[in-house]
């Protein structure tokens, strides 16, 4: 019978790094705001690409419409989150941050970008190239290197 040798088969390693690397960032924006992982999703997405649907914000990261939408109604109950009905489809809202849901976030990207760099700053810039050129492949491969969904 065959084996996999977990610590050298890439869904493991992946899943694994995956998961440390989200824990040490959420202790950054956890530690400023008791976001959940789900909720501060939403409020990046929406603060990098603007109005969009709870659909697209669930395709976009990759979250079932349970988590979105719990993430959703969390953002809207602190005024972080603003709804309004989508013209084009009745059955649909279209989501913004408020300005105070701005200011959140605005406040949690220092602490976020200063990990990242703290996180990449061992490989060397030829490392970060290769690791991003990596991934890079591998979205590819797994289709996941579709454009952002259009704001509305």
């Amino acid at each position: 019978m065959e084996t996999i040798e977990l610590e050298r088969f890439l869904p493991y390693r992946l899943n694994r790094i995956a998961a440390a690397v989200s824990r040490r960032f959420r202790g950054v924006y956890a530690a400023q705001t008791g976001l959940s992982v789900p909720e501060w999703r939403v409020l990046a997405t929406l603060a990098q690409l603007g109005t969009l649907t709870a659909k697209a914000i669930g395709e976009h990261s990759d979250m079932h419409k349970t988590k979105v939408s719990r993430a959703v109604a969390e953002l809207e109950r602190r005024r972080w989150l603003r709804r309004r009905p989508n013209p084009g489809d009745r059955r649909e809202e279209l989501l913004t941050l408020s300005a105070a849901g701005l200011h959140a976030y605005a406040a949690i990207v220092p602490g976020m970008l200063a990990l990242e760099r703290e996180l990449t700053g061992s490989l060397g810039p030829q490392g970060i190239e290769a690791l991003l050129t990596a991934l890079d492949g591998l979205e590819r491969v797994m289709g996941l290197d579709r454009p952002a969904p259009p704001v509305e």
